[in-house]
């Protein structure tokens, strides 16, 4: 079992030092990495489910802010949770992930994407919100094939996407690609993840019989897709109250990595917390 942490700039905000404290002290812990969140824009009358959502939340793009992070530190993986891939193009965005990788020699690994929940957010950028699924397939696979692509180039033609010969360079750090994961609390993307996905990493409103059935059934699309359904890895939300006992019972629902929050606003507390959840799965 892996352990990572999430910074949550809507509430946390984009301050420099607090976030670089925040990273910092993680790796010191011995978490594994760090997740951000996204939103391109948010706008009156936004709601996540029935919650309503401030416009003025100050979500910083995570793709910068984990650049700044990945200076601050030396091992911590770097993650969202999730980035809104229909709402980016993927060929400026394979660029810019690379590039994240190389500078920080690899730690760009913790990539989460799904389809965003806002349709005034998909208008915004000019995407379809009901094609929104099948945009963010074919966006996965030209990531893939750019990040893979050689000096001779690539082509793609989709219904979204196409090009011929193009080059993609840098490529990621001593890898051919990098990991992605899907986020999400659909069956749908549960398929996707299985699919295309490296990993899946379900939201936390799902009851326990749901949880078990999108698992399997992102197992058996991976294996219907010629897929090894057990490389699929298994990320999930956990509680910073979280205990051994409860740890072992996530595992053994098949959980590979989790993912934990602080539940004070105050930056000291948040340490504190974060420092006691390390001390009991002994992670340092």
């Amino acid at each position: 079992m892996r352990f990572a942490v999430s910074y949550s700039t809507p509430f946390y905000g984009v301050d420099p030092d607090r976030l670089v404290g925040y990273a910092r002290h993680a790796e010191e812990c011995g978490f594994e990495g760090l997740y951000l969140p996204e939103h391109v824009v948010l706008y009156p009358g936004a709601t996540f489910g029935e919650m309503p959502l401030p416009p003025t939340l100050p979500y910083g793009d995570p793709l910068a802010c984990l650049t700044f992070v990945a200076a601050a530190t030396d091992r911590l993986l770097l993650g969202t949770g999730v980035l809104l891939l229909p709402y980016h193009h993927p060929v400026t965005l394979a660029k810019r992930l690379a590039t994240i990788d190389v500078l920080s020699k690899g730690r760009m690994r913790l990539l989460t994407v799904g389809l965003g929940s806002l349709p005034g957010e998909a208008r915004a950028v000019g995407v379809d919100f009901a094609s929104r699924g099948r945009r963010t397939d074919e966006a996965i696979d030209v990531l893939r094939l750019l990040w893979a692509g050689g000096a001779e180039g690539v082509s793609y033609h989709g219904e979204f996407f196409d090009f011929d010969d193009l080059v993609s360079f840098p490529k990621p750090y001593h890898a051919t690609g990098l990991p992605i994961h899907v986020g999400g609390s659909s069956r749908a993307s549960a398929r996707r993840a299985g699919r295309r996905g490296d990993g899946y990493f379900p939201g936390g409103a799902l009851m326990p019989q749901e949880r078990a059935a999108q698992l399997d059934l992102a197992r058996s699309a991976a294996a219907a897709a010629g897929r090894d359904p057990d490389a699929l890895e298994y990320t999930r939300w956990a509680s910073i109250d979280l205990t051994p006992e409860g740890a072992e019972a996530l595992a053994a629902q098949g959980v590979t990595r989790l993912v934990v929050a602080p539940t004070s606003p105050d930056p000291e507390e948040q340490h504190d917390q974060l420092s006691t959840f390390a001390d009991r799965f002994r992670l340092r």
